[in-house]
């Protein structure tokens, strides 16, 4: 584990150092992804200048999900982001150059050509969470200021996992980005929105099935007091660690399981 790490810090710290030979490039395209992803939050904010609420959440609480769930899925996008490349390196063969390399393959495809730019979505989704804890109504207790790092550190781990297991599915599927996407990003902006708009039966997928309500629903009904929609107990909301867990273990059997199977192109 530690070699691994220290591993994957040389090739991101190689990649940095790259990026910022051209500063002025490196600005503009932070300066885009925050743009590109803070619309989301601009498309919510009209929504509040008809409506005083939104499945009975008001803006702050509808904030306060986005930026969990924003800073969650930032900070996993920019540390893994990479991986959802693997299937491009399945199909051209380039795969085979990691694996003769004294380092773990998930460290260096995670690493490979690491994406300083994507900071600009961590960003703009700690900068809403800053903004919905100032605003949103709340009792706080010091069990709930310690619920909100833990929500953001076990989601970004929950999307980790699904990352990893999407990059296994590739070695399959070969060009199956677009599905890890659909639960990736897709799983982000659902969380975005209160369980509360949407039909139970999904509530219910996305929390025994696909377990995305641990990243921030969950915890977020306790911090905000509010119902689950589903009738769960509140402590519930204190799982999402060992949720996290059990998904990085999961992946981790379907990475190596993945890795077994590659043959190769064939040619």
């Amino acid at each position: 584990m530690a070699e691994g790490l220290r591993a994957y810090g040389i090739i991101v710290s190689m990649w940095v150092r790259s990026t910022l030979t051209y500063r002025a490039s490196f600005a503009m395209t932070v300066f885009g992804s925050f743009a590109a992803t803070a619309f989301d939050f601009v498309a919510i904010l009209m929504m509040f200048s008809h409506v005083d609420a939104l499945g009975g959440y008001s803006l702050g609480e509808i904030a306060f999900l986005y930026g969990t769930a924003g800073t969650a899925f930032g900070l996993t996008e920019l540390l893994m982001g990479s991986v959802q490349r693997l299937g491009r390196r399945v199909r051209d063969g380039t795969l085979d150059t990691l694996l003769v390399r004294p380092v773990p393959v998930l460290v260096q495809v995670a690493a490979d050509r690491f994406a300083l730019r994507r900071i600009g979505r961590l960003a703009q989704g700690m900068l809403v969470l800053g903004y919905a804890l100032l605003v949103v109504d709340v009792h706080w207790t010091p069990l709930k200021v310690l619920l909100v790092p833990m929500t953001v550190i076990s989601g970004a781990a929950i999307f980790g996992a699904l990352y990893v297991a999407g990059a296994a599915f590739q070695f399959v599927a070969q060009d199956a980005s677009e599905v890890q996407n659909a639960f990736t990003y897709g799983g982000n902006t659902l969380l975005q929105y209160p369980p509360s708009i949407f039909a139970k039966d999904l509530v219910r997928g996305v929390t025994f099935v696909l377990p995305l309500a641990f990243v921030n629903w969950l915890p977020a009904l306790y911090v905000l007091d509010r119902e689950n929609p589903l009738g769960l107990p509140q402590w519930l909301a204190f799982l999402p660690p060992l949720v996290a867990v059990g998904c990085g273990a999961l992946a981790g059997l379907a990475w190596r399981a993945g890795l077994r199977s590659y043959r190769s192109t064939g040619s």
